[in-house]
């Protein structure tokens, strides 16, 4: 797929969501402190997807890149790249995606109860034309899975308690990590935002579930804030000066923080599920966290019992959309091991953070976890969907 247009996206550990089942209330998350900026009041010619947060608005803008294989512009005026303003300069493919939400709103409403289960990548799936004639070596060729599916076939050779337990004891175990009490790093990021070029990045994390992501930009410093009951993105690279992080973007924060002191994640779910999952050469062990019986994130484990990848899904107007967090490289950090590289792979972003240097323990000023100043040069995009 061409991804080209997420240079223009924010690179966030964190992306926004509004679930329909929420989290929030299972793991004590509180309503977030200021009311989320939404999608027609930060942005100009908004028609169809009016009163979204705007973090959950990328989200869906996120979901048409995916699902076309394209970037922004595609559908947008292709100098919007250079001069954000022309986002609202209305383009015949504007419009024309506007009448496929039309679409595919009536055609789930009609058939599925108003249930999203129809979305743009149904019948595009990365392709600019959705395909109408049957492709032989997809029914005679290898079968392609999605490690991601939220469709997990259960299996009954292991639980979810075993595994979080071995999990916990390879990388150092509950005592030790009950002892760490904070964690402070700096590394280099980059992604789509920086055009893959390494900048520097500070993270400053605190039991049981605060974290402060500072990418140093060049244009000042892009700041990511999890207090442990709201979050905020704040800096020249956000869509609007300060966004207040909402619904499904919120949770993901907290999780993202409890990875960091993971003891709790065991009990963050009333549901588990457990099955297999291939991801390139390692067969892992993947726990599902459930509510209700709906798939919240999925949890992958390799053979020695560590956790490599998170995925979680947000639920917006246009459908469900993932995030996949990979954890590589762990080392030991005041006698715990922690990921020193992380990949962050949205829709409409992907972000590598690598710590050269993680230390524990370490003093931090509660300011460090406070809600972040406006971003003075934050980008407008003015226009959208």
């Amino acid at each position: 797929m061409r991804f080209r247009s997420t240079r223009l996206f924010v690179g966030a550990a964190a992306a926004a969501a509004v679930c329909v089942l929420s989290t929030a209330a299972l793991l004590g998350q509180a309503a977030p402190a200021q009311a989320p900026l939404t999608s027609d009041t930060a942005f100009k010619n908004v028609t169809m997807l009016k009163g979204l947060p705007v973090d959950t608005f990328f989200e869906a803008m996120g979901m048409f890149a995916n699902a076309m294989g394209n970037d922004c512009t595609f559908c947008h005026d292709k100098q919007a790249y250079f001069d954000k303003s022309l986002f609202a300069t209305q383009t015949p493919r504007m419009m024309r995606a506007r009448q496929m939400m039309v679409m595919m709103n009536t055609i789930n409403k009609t058939y599925f109860n108003g249930e999203t289960r129809v979305t743009c990548f149904t019948c595009h799936q990365g392709n600019e034309q959705p395909k109408r004639v049957p492709n032989l070596a997809l029914q005679y060729g290898e079968p392609i899975d999605d490690p991601n599916s939220m469709d997990l076939i259960p299996n009954d050779t292991f639980t979810a308690e075993e595994t979080f337990t071995k999990y916990l004891n390879a990388i150092g175990g509950a005592d030790r990590i009950a002892k760490v009490t904070s964690f402070v790093g700096k590394g280099s990021y980059s992604g789509f935002d920086t055009a893959l070029s390494d900048i520097p990045v500070e993270i400053y994390s605190k039991a049981p579930e605060q974290m402060t992501l500072i990418v140093k930009t060049f244009a000042g410093d892009s700041i990511r804030v999890f207090d442990g009951q709201n979050g905020w993105m704040a800096g020249p690279d956000t869509p609007v000066p300060l966004v207040t992080l909402s619904g499904g973007n919120l949770e993901r924060a907290k999780l993202e923080a409890m990875l960091w002191y993971p003891t709790p994640i065991r009990t963050a779910f009333p549901e588990w599920k457990v099955g297999l999952a291939i991801l390139g050469d390692i067969d892992a062990h993947v726990v599902q966290g459930l509510i209700k019986g709906v798939p919240q994130a999925n949890f992958y484990f390799d053979n020695a019992g560590v956790l490599v990848r998170v995925v979680t899904w947000t639920r917006t107007p246009v459908g469900i959309i993932p995030t996949q967090i990979d954890l590589e490289d762990y080392r030991d950090v005041g006698g715990v091991k922690v990921p020193f590289f992380r990949t962050v792979s949205q829709t409409y972003m992907q972000m590598k953070v690598h710590f050269k240097e993680i230390q524990a323990n370490v003093p931090i000023p509660a300011s460090r976890f406070a809600q972040p100043a406006p971003g003075t040069g934050a980008i407008r995009r003015t226009a959208q969907q």
